[in-house]
């Protein structure tokens, strides 16, 4: 019986969930340039308060390790770091682009297609990563900068749907395949943090408070071989 807080800021939206057993009880999403800071605690006190629990009732709190947004991610981990210090409770670090392509892979994609979330770095590069419809890794997470080769040995035999920040300012470039296929205005969100975590916590799959760091993914990667 995992009841599950979990925090998403490694983009400009800013989530918060809350799980009972796998169950979504409440998630408040606000999509804000640079007010991680200021929202996060007030959406986890209004969450918890919606649903009549106190913060010591949560069994873990769940965290979007990254890649993304420097800032972003420093105050989620940050935040669910102290929570998890200040209550005694384990922490959970769910990657940020296998939580967007599994609540893609919610909405009844078909087994033949590839999913390639995508988040926005600068000017065309993108942290991404390729899973299939189990959410089986393809492709690890890796910076990479688009160009009409990204991809391009991976679409000649697989249908790819782009989701993500990086997606919409890439696809103008990666629609030049019949493979290729976009999901507009996707963002990361608590919810699918969530829905992983519950299996992380049923497998004692936990961070050490001490040590743990967000996933930056941020050195500028200037040469990669394209998949």
């Amino acid at each position: 019986m995992a009841l599950i807080l979990s925090i998403e800021t490694s983009t400009p939206a800013c989530s918060v969930a809350l799980h009972k057993d796998g169950k979504l009880l409440a998630c408040y999403n606000i999509i804000s340039e640079k007010a991680h800071s200021g929202l996060i605690t007030v959406l986890i006190e209004n969450i918890i308060s919606h649903t009549n629990y106190k913060l010591n009732d949560i069994d873990a709190v769940a965290v979007s390790k990254g890649p993304g947004s420097y800032t972003g991610l420093r105050i989620g981990v940050a935040t669910a770091k102290g929570l998890c210090f200040a209550l005694d409770k384990p922490l959970i670090a769910i990657n940020t682009l296998e939580a967007m392509a599994s609540n893609i892979n919610n909405h009844q994609i078909k087994n033949n297609f590839l999913l390639c979330p995508m988040i926005d770095a600068r000017r065309m590069e993108v942290y991404c990563a390729i899973f299939d419809s189990e959410l089986k890794t393809i492709m690890p997470t890796k910076a990479e900068i688009i160009d009409e080769n990204s991809f391009k040995k991976l679409l000649r035999d697989n249908k790819i749907i782009f989701l993500g920040s990086g997606a919409n300012k890439s696809f103008e470039i990666l629609k030049c395949n019949p493979n290729a296929q976009l999901i507009k205005d996707v963002f990361p969100n608590a919810v699918s943090i969530g829905c992983l975590a519950e299996e992380s916590f049923k497998n004692n799959n936990f961070e050490n408070l001490t040590y743990f760091e967000p996933f930056y993914l941020k050195d500028f990667v200037s040469n990669i071989k394209s998949v």
